[in-house]
């Protein structure tokens, strides 16, 4: 790789100044910097970022290609600005051996579009009955550190306690899927006005709430850290507040549609709508906003859920549940926190790489713009404003609650370790 020169670019939102890229690494970041033999990008005063970090990424490989691979899942990461995802277990086999997880960093290495860190299964075959190879997995090449079992809640509190006390041997952590299942049988909607209007199965608020507050407690008693997979009621807001401020070690993400969409949306019975935790109401929204603005949600994760055309085009009762969202994550927050004044772009960059990045303990991502940092970043024009095609898309799937929609900014340009993966909006 040769040298690439951003001239002009708003690092973090601030003044514009050139960011000189010499191979891998940033070379040097200021004002008048000379090209020389460099490539230059102009950036027209376009916002420049590290890049980005997804906690919660599905690539659906092995065994559920139909819906993504991780090729597709990690070019669609590229063009919404990633340069690092966490690959969930829920893949068949299930992650839960240290072969398939380093099945998946190798396809993650081969595919060059970003860094694919595999999340470990926290239980065999994701049953929650017995704890999967968690020590195997981490001292694997994939160095595993996080482990969930999302899809399904590790709803044994003794498992959990004992999936808690195993990863403070190597500052792992627990990324807990919220939801207790007796509460959430035959569940379809969040329970409120519009599901009892509807005739639709109830998801209660307190199903996530409770073992929220449960596994705050457990990690209070062990010591060890745990985070919170798609945060998405204003009561799990206060009660990750309330653990905060005692000095229990937990983290939490929001996901960019718990952000922006409503449980209204259900009315339409359209299935895309379809996702879990639930769409919310829009108190739950709000408070979601203000939690991921004050600090008490650490970062945004996408929870990207491809399915194929035929699980999601169908009757809302049949219906997968899930979304795909890498590649309009960083539009929708924009949308929601940063032209609402919430957010400055400084504050997105921490919410969206430096945090999800030190979350996952990985090394190399979530840096600096600095010198003497690795070049992972992300180029951003946010006075774009245009309209969701799917039919654009890198991921394999379309199932984006978006279509249709006017959303702002566009990713101009990703650099993964120097090397640019997407150039004037497109792969490279």
């Amino acid at each position: 790789m040769g040298k690439t020169l951003i001239r002009g670019a708003k690092v973090l939102g601030g003044e514009p100044q050139d960011v000189l890229i010499d191979g891998e690494t940033i070379a040097r970041v200021g004002t008048g910097i000379e090209a020389g033999d460099a490539e230059v990008i102009e950036a027209d005063g376009r916002i420049l970022l590290p890049g980005l970090v997804d906690l919660h990424t599905h690539l659906r490989e092995p065994g559920r290609e139909d819906s993504e691979t991780v090729l597709t899942g990690t070019k669609a990461a590229a063009v919404g600005g990633y340069t690092s995802v966490h690959a969930m277990a829920n893949t068949f086999p299930v992650a839960d051996t240290a072969g398939v997880v380093e099945q998946v960093w190798r396809l993650g290495k081969e595919s060059g579009y970003c860094d694919v860190q595999p999340v470990g299964a926290v239980t065999v075959g994701l049953e929650g009955k017995q704890l999967a190879e968690l020590g195997a997995m981490h001292d694997s090449a994939a160095n595993v550190r996080v482990f969930s079992d999302d899809g399904k809640c590790v709803d044994d509190a003794v498992i959990m306690r004992r999936a808690l006390e195993y990863v403070k041997a190597f500052d792992g952590v627990v990324a807990q899927h919220a939801q207790e299942p007796r509460l959430t049988e035959g569940a379809q909607m969040n329970e409120g006005i519009v599901s009892a209007e509807l005739g639709l199965g109830g998801w209660p608020a307190v199903a996530e709430e409770s073992i929220i507050a449960r596994d705050v407690l457990l990690a209070d008693h062990v010591g060890s850290r745990v985070h919170i997979c798609h945060l998405s009621t204003a009561g799990s807001v206060e009660i990750v507040r309330w653990a905060k401020s005692r000095g229990i070690d937990v983290t939490a993400e929001v996901t960019p549609h718990h952000l922006l969409l409503t449980d209204e949306l259900v009315r339409t019975y359209n299935p895309v709508y379809k996702v879990n935790p639930p769409l919310r109401t829009e108190r739950d929204v709000m408070a979601l906003r203000e939690a991921l603005a004050d600090g008490t949600i650490d970062c945004v994760a996408t929870d990207h859920a491809p399915h194929p055309h035929e699980d999601k085009d169908c009757e809302w009762g049949a219906a997968a549940m899930g979304m795909v969202g890498l590649e309009t994550a960083l539009s929708v927050v924009q949308h929601t926190m940063v032209d609402t004044g919430l957010l400055d772009w400084a504050q997105v960059a921490d919410r969206m790489s430096v945090r999800p990045a030190a979350i996952g303990r990985l090394a190399g991502q979530g840096r600096p713009v600095s010198a003497g940092e690795p070049a992972n970043l992300v180029l951003v024009d946010s006075a774009y404003r245009g309209t969701v095609d799917p039919a654009g898309f890198a991921s394999r799937s379309r199932n984006t609650p978006y279509e249709g929609r006017e959303l702002p900014g566009r990713v101009t340009h990703t650099f993964l370790r120097g090397r640019a993966t997407v150039v004037d909006g497109k792969l490279a």
